[in-house]
């Protein structure tokens, strides 16, 4: 049963929703299910990542600030923690910490790079869905750019026109 389980979750996860029957079976047979108590650090902020997580029971905390401070945000259920540690050892830029007794299912990018490799078509639909959030963020982010420009613009010393400028 832990098995379907661990299908079932990684099956809602974002990224891993893209994948067939069959590579989702190879993740939750291959992957590492770890249990957190309460209080349990997953990970700390400037760690070497080992690979992604998906939350599938309890709370994980992700405080990028580490000073103490209430958490940024809160990974629940179905939730994946470190998308791009799915494909590379990165440094962590969060302390992950379990809110409650949690459970989560590791996922090493040796693990997916294999799954990748046996499923093409999983591997292009990542991509994409990848392309497209990337192109979504640069969006967003040049929205925000357009309007810093129009705020300094408006908050920008009037400057008079040189009398040269009348002539």
């Amino acid at each position: 049963m832990a098995l379907d389980d661990d299908i079932a979750t990684l099956s809602h996860a974002p990224l891993f929703c893209l994948l067939e029957r069959d590579a989702l079976r190879l993740v939750a047979f291959a992957s590492e299910n770890r249990m957190l108590r309460e209080g349990d650090v997953l990970f700390r902020k400037g760690d070497r990542s080992d690979g992604g997580y998906v939350v599938s029971r309890g709370a994980i905390a992700l405080d990028a600030a580490d000073d103490g401070s209430p958490a940024a945000f809160i990974a629940e259920p179905g939730a994946l923690i470190g998308h791009a540690a799915l494909f590379a050892r990165i440094e962590r830029h969060a302390t992950a910490t379990a809110r409650e007794p949690s459970t989560v299912i590791r996922v090493s990018p040796s693990l997916m790079r294999r799954v990748l490799q046996e499923f093409p078509d999983a591997a292009a639909a990542m991509q994409d869905a990848m392309a497209e959030e990337l192109a979504r963020l640069t969006q967003g982010l040049e929205g925000v750019r357009q309007q810093l420009i129009a705020i300094d613009g408006e908050s920008a010393p009037a400057v008079p026109p040189d009398e040269d400028d009348h002539a």
